[in-house]
């Protein structure tokens, strides 16, 4: 089976992961980051650049899976790395169907209420338009 497990750098998308390696550690684990310049801060652009943003969000990816592989190493877990640019729930959907994904793990951000409705989560989108089973970890 192959797991992709979709990773950013919160306390569920380390739920995810820990998932992943706990349940499936003998399966092939990809684990994505999706950079999406789409969510810089106010100003960035004009401080850095497109390229400068890009070069630091590459350099953030790179530590993200050194500490990835050091937690799934903790489990006796292997596991794969890519890093692709886009909108985080439509990037990995995508990637899912391009690469043979049998499942998608994510982590849930508790989004409620309102904001949810109206914005809908990565999760939810994921769940919605996925070409696969999606496991959500808390």
């Amino acid at each position: 089976m192959h797991l992709l497990v979709a990773l950013d750098d919160s306390e569920p998308g380390w739920a995810a992961l820990e998932f992943a390696c706990a349940e499936h550690a003998d399966d092939n684990i990809t684990v994505l980051h999706v950079i999406d310049l789409a969510e810089s801060g106010y100003g960035e652009f004009a401080h850095v650049g497109v390229e400068g943003m890009i070069e630091q969000r590459e350099d953030d990816a790179a530590a993200l899976f050194e500490a990835a592989r050091d937690r799934a190493a903790d489990d006796d877990c292997a596991i794969d790395t890519a890093v692709i640019h886009g909108r985080p729930a439509d990037a990995i959907v995508d990637y899912a169907g391009e690469h043979g994904v049998d499942r998608i793990v994510v982590g849930s951000h508790g989004r409620t209420g309102v904001s949810r409705i109206l914005l809908g989560s990565v999760a939810e989108q994921i769940v919605r338009r996925a070409p696969v089973p999606v496991t959500i970890a808390r």
